[in-house]
This record gives structure tokens, sequence and C-alpha cells, in this order.
């Protein structure tokens, strides 16, 4: 008796074997892996030092035109927030015991400015504004903070060369498994 429940629970898992392979090359039979084009389509995370800001330019004129139409509805006219967030003003207030977290004055790194405005506004169409429109109103945003000038145009290089005031007073993590 005991011979045949050996033979018989050999057999079974001869014959699942092949079956348990396939499923565990594709689980549920649909889909395929992603293309590199398609991954890149995706791929437009920018780096705090400007690394994978696109090619293009704006200036703070045409951020103006852009924030009124796309922002300033949430933002208010001249970024002092609304529905949406203040994002003018605040400078030497963060270590007070009431900061007012603004780009000015809590944002550590321009190029990321570039990257938040281009995944997630406008808020009921992210990802809808153009390269340029992005650059500018950037631009904007850092005129209106005193970060630029008011007849600037940035692009890559000269965002990512901008030094946010609250850049170095940042405190790093100093837990062994935080990198």
């Amino acid at each position: 008796m005991r011979w045949r429940e050996i033979c018989g629970v050999a057999f079974a898992i001869l014959l699942c074997a092949p079956a348990s392979t396939a499923r565990a090359q594709s689980p549920y039979g649909i889909g395929r892996p992603a293309t590199a084009a398609e991954i890149a389509g995706w791929n437009i995370d920018v780096g705090r030092d400007g690394s994978n800001l696109p090619k293009g330019s704006g200036s703070v004129s045409h951020g103006r035109e852009v924030f009124a139409q796309q922002c300033a509805s949430c933002h208010g006219d001249n970024g002092e927030g609304g529905l949406g967030d203040r994002l003018v003003g605040g400078q030497g207030t963060i270590g007070t015991a009431k900061p007012i977290r603004t780009v000015g004055s809590f944002w550590p790194y321009a190029p990321t400015l570039f990257d938040y405005i281009r995944r997630a506004m406008p808020q009921n169409a992210p990802q809808s504004l153009s390269d340029e429109d992005v650059y500018a109103l950037s631009a904007y945003v850092l005129s209106l903070n005193g970060l630029v000038g008011a007849d600037a145009t940035l692009d890559a290089k000269s965002l990512a060369a901008i030094k946010m005031p609250n850049r170095d007073k940042f405190v790093g993590d100093a837990r062994p498994d935080v990198k």
C-alpha cells in the first residue's frame, strides 16, 4: 500500500510540474514586458541636481500668462494661496513657531519645482503642460519669491544653477537603514 501512495504522489508531481512552470512565467496568461520606448515615456523624473531636465526654456513673462490661465484660480492671482497652497513668501519663518512653507521659504532644490509642476499641475489636468510652459511657470514662481529677476528665462542649465534659500537647512537622516 505504501508503495502505491509514493508512486501516486510522484506521478502527480511529474504531471503538475510543466503546468506550474508555465504559470510562473505568466501567472494570468496576459500582458507583455514594456518596451524601452514605453518606459521612456514614463521616465520623466527630474533629479534635484537637474538631471533629466528636458530641452526647452521659459520666461517669467510667459509664466505670468500661463499662471493666470492655469494656476491663479487655485493659488491666487499672485501665488498667495486660496484653494491651493501658498507659493510665495514665508522667507525667514521656517525656524519659527509658525513656519510658512512656500517655494521660496521651504523648497530645497529648484529643479524639483519643475518636476512637481510637470507631474502634478494643473490639478485637473496633470502632465498637460508643455515643457516650455513648465519652465515658464517655474521662472514665474521663482520670480515671485525674488529668486530670479523679472526678466529671467530659465532652461535646464540655469534652473539647476539656482540655489534655493533653504537648501542647506535640511537635516540628514542619520538612521543606518536610510540611504
